[in-house]
């Protein structure tokens, strides 16, 4: 059965169409800003998510401290509609992005993130070209094994060849744990802390991220802020994890059923280029609202496969049907705009402006 909403939106925007609730949006940005105040440290969102300065703006005025961006691109279309504390959470190579990183520099206050020599033998360039200091954190690995180093003794040499380089600042640590992985965390923290203050050293930032660790938050001491990302729409995967509800996932894909060839088949119009093909480890590729014992089994690039086995309800031909993604974030950069509603209705589009900025 198709929503009276959902047929306007088809009707005036056509499927497959990602579609934002700003009144959960809102609800979402409160939740987590209220969460980082009653545990004392800042909160400095992930603009990957939702890659729109008009949200990262609304983020900002709630209380956060700054933003978090992956790449130069975000930063660059963050820092033109003029927010001004940055922190790059990932390494930067090259004379490409040592020249983009000066300018960024010139204009807003940037920090940036480093795991090796490599990086850091770099980064003075920027500093130089922006004519002012470029603070650096150190990237630990507390558990993922994504990127970091491994142990405090090297982010204690890391920090140090930081502070040491012209140009550059030593501003403190990043990590990523797990989220059972704190108490390890806390002791990388703790040692890779003494080391750099027995050099003289301190650490003014000691950045914690991830939304699903929000029952963690402010759980490591000595911690300054809190990177959350996906909490601003939410998707499967942070339902799954326990740091979100059903009703807390702000954007949801309208798809058409465009095929029923069989009773217990159909084919949504919503397939791997818009959906993704990220199960986040979940069973199928989201959630049908109003068919929820359906299953999106696989895709093609515009077909999603309908598994109506298990279902008591079946779409027909026609039906308009609400899907939460897995993970979100992807889903999101595959998308040139969102829709904005407000209950039942429609007030407006809102571009992914910093889609597609890998680089």
């Amino acid at each position: 059965m198709t929503t009276p909403l959902a047929a306007k939106i088809a009707r005036e925007y056509g499927t497959p169409c990602a579609v934002i609730d700003m009144d959960k949006v809102e609800r979402n940005i409160a939740r987590i800003q209220k969460a980082c105040d009653e545990a004392g440290i800042a909160n400095r969102p992930h603009i990957k998510t939702h890659k729109n300065p008009t949200i990262a703006k609304m983020q900002v005025a709630a209380g956060a401290k700054g933003i978090t961006c992956q790449k130069l691109g975000e930063a660059e279309i963050m820092a033109n509609a003029g927010i001004d504390d940055i922190l790059i959470s990932y390494n930067l190579l090259g004379e490409e992005k040592m020249a983009r990183l000066g300018a960024l520099q010139a204009k807003a206050n940037m920090t940036v993130a480093a795991d090796n020599s490599t990086v850091v033998a770099g980064l003075p360039k920027a500093a130089a070209a922006s004519g002012r200091p470029l603070s650096v954190v150190v990237e630990c690995d507390t558990g993922r094994k994504r990127a970091g180093v491994e142990t405090p003794a090297e982010a204690i040499a890391l920090a140090r060849e930081i502070a040491s380089s012209k140009g550059l600042e030593f501003a403190g640590f990043m990590l990523y744990p797990t989220e059972t992985g704190w108490a390890d965390a806390q002791k990388f923290y703790d040692e890779a802390l003494a080391g750099v203050r027995a050099h003289g050293l301190d650490a003014k930032i000691v950045s914690t991220g991830g939304t699903p660790n929000l029952k963690n938050i402010g759980k490591l001491k000595g911690g300054t802020e809190h990177r959350f990302g996906t909490y601003i729409y939410n998707d499967r995967m942070q339902v799954a994890a326990g740091s979100a509800t059903w009703d807390d996932c702000a954007l949801h894909i309208y798809s058409t059923v465009v095929s029923r060839a069989a009773p217990e088949r159909g084919i949504l119009d919503a397939g791997s280029k818009t959906l993704t093909t990220d199960t986040g480890g979940l069973d199928g590729h989201g959630l049908i609202l109003e068919h929820p014992e359906a299953k999106i089994a696989r895709f093609a690039e515009e077909h999603g496969f309908l598994d109506l086995s298990r279902s008591n309800t079946r779409p027909n031909v026609g039906d308009v049907v609400r899907i939460v993604p897995n993970h979100v974030c992807v889903v999101v950069n595959m998308m040139d705009e969102v829709v904005m509603v407000r209950g039942e209705e429609i007030i407006g589009t809102l571009p992914v402006a910093a889609r597609g900025k890998l680089r």
